[in-house]
């Protein structure tokens, strides 16, 4: 392919020698000339790793040249990669002012060019960027529309920097957002010997997967510090910890706990966790990520309030009180405690659980009850059709396989479905649905 990359930084030089190893004709542009006349003698113009060697074949080769002419590269080219460099404001926004510059030079290059061209930001932008920042300007200066004049995609790199080549050949994965899935089969070619997952996706969620990645690598370095100095003042060994956490591939290292959804509860986690930041006060640690995970729990469950006060009903359904569906423990269920919120605040509720009913209740879920919450079980409910013909609002917490089908078909029109756990398909009720974070 006939590839034009702009800005040669660190992801634009790998990019740029990489393509060309795979026998991509490249044209790199630069408004800075030493840049420039470095890549023109087969230097690298940043320090990475085995990539001036890669320079000096790509250009002796003839497959990679450089340039200053925005319009040239645009001309000669099928496709544009934009890795410009995106640095923080003061305020910690991004700044958008190279994305824009690079996106007018290429609109007007477009102006003169007859044929489609593809457009591919590779740099690091916020959701949103793509098309409320950079489209705008390709449009205006181009005088054309996307997907008739030019195509539009994102395509985030994953290169550290020290073993950028490495992790280009060897990625997580391929992420391409675009307009048109046409589009993103055309740069997926660019990836063609490259083995790894591909996703052709949004552009939104592609602009938003490249920050989830990065947020939670920060999330992983800061929770293994955390534990770390924990484990310092009690005298363990901390990389002997870990080392064995990470074995565990089923839980821990693994996709499990990360679908969003409500909060978490039971009888471990809230206890483990305040037990962990309590041993850590009383060695005078502080562990802020750590000893903030049960407020931002909680916010979960304010969230949901704030949601049902918004639809101004009174009168509410909740499908599950356990903390998660199979069990019938009730111990810290946040679902126990959207039910105290919703009471207290004047809520008509009615309660249904195939796993809690009190007639059923023995031991110490019946005592928890009868200690905790004696006025939940005057709205606990084992009928269903009882519970959807009250409810003007319907809060699906969880709910058995084997019962969301019934619940769908009973949905009325006049109802609002919140659904907690992604449980009911809404193109299958009749009623309004709001999923929590989908």
């Amino acid at each position: 392919m006939r590839v034009s990359i702009f800005g040669l930084g660190y992801v634009g030089a790998v990019s740029a020698a990489c393509f060309a190893k795979e026998g991509h004709t490249v044209i790199g542009v630069d408004i800075d000339p030493y840049k420039l006349n470095l890549i023109r003698q087969g230097r690298a113009p940043i320090v990475e790793e085995n990539l001036e060697p890669m320079l000096q074949e790509a250009v002796t080769t003839g497959r990679l040249r450089v340039t200053d002419c925005a319009s040239e590269a645009v001309h000669q080219t099928d496709l544009s990669l934009i890795c410009v460099g995106t640095p923080s404001k003061e305020n910690g926004d991004l700044r958008t002012d190279f994305l824009e510059r690079v996106a007018a030079e290429i609109g007007d290059a477009l102006r003169t060019k007859e044929a489609y061209h593809i457009v591919v930001i590779r740099s690091t932008i916020l959701p949103g960027t793509a098309e409320e920042v950079v489209l705008p300007i390709l449009e205006q200066r181009s005088g054309k529309r996307v997907n008739e004049g030019f195509g539009l995609c994102v395509n985030p790199e994953f290169l550290r920097e020290g073993v950028a080549i490495r992790d280009f050949y060897d990625p997580p994965f391929t992420i391409i957002g675009s307009r048109r899935r046409e589009d993103a089969e055309t740069v997926a070619q660019l990836y063609a010997g490259v083995e790894a997952p591909l996703f052709l996706t949004s552009i939104r969620a592609a602009e938003m997967i490249k920050y989830a990645c990065n947020a939670f690598h920060a999330v992983k370095i800061t929770f293994a510090n955390e534990i770390g100095m924990l484990c310092k003042a009690e005298g363990i060994d901390s990389h002997e910890v870990m080392r064995i956490f990470c074995a565990d591939t089923k839980l821990n290292i693994s996709a499990r706990y990360l679908t969003p959804g409500f909060a978490f509860g039971g009888s471990c986690l809230p206890k483990d966790l305040r037990a962990l930041t309590y041993r850590a006060q009383q060695h005078d640690l502080y562990l802020p990520m750590l000893a903030h995970v049960l407020p931002s729990n909680r916010l979960q469950i304010e969230r949901v309030v704030k949601q049902v006060q918004r639809l101004r009903r009174r009168r509410v359904g909740l499908f599950g009180l356990s903390f998660k569906p199979g069990t019938d423990d009730l111990r810290e269920s946040p679902l126990v405690e959207l039910a105290e919120q919703l009471i207290g605040k004047g809520y008509n509720l009615l309660i249904y659980d195939s796993n809690v009913c009190y007639a059923a209740l023995h031991g110490s879920n019946k005592a928890y009850i009868e200690r905790e919450i004696p006025h939940i079980r005057e709205i606990l409910c084992d009928d269903i059709e009882r519970v959807l013909e009250h409810a003007e609002v319907v809060i699906i917490g969880h709910l058995d396989r084997a019962l969301r089908e019934q619940v769908q078909q009973q949905i009325r029109e006049d109802q609002v479905v919140l659904d907690l756990a992604r449980a009911l398909d809404p193109s299958k009720l009749r009623g309004d649905y709001i999923g929590l974070y989908w």
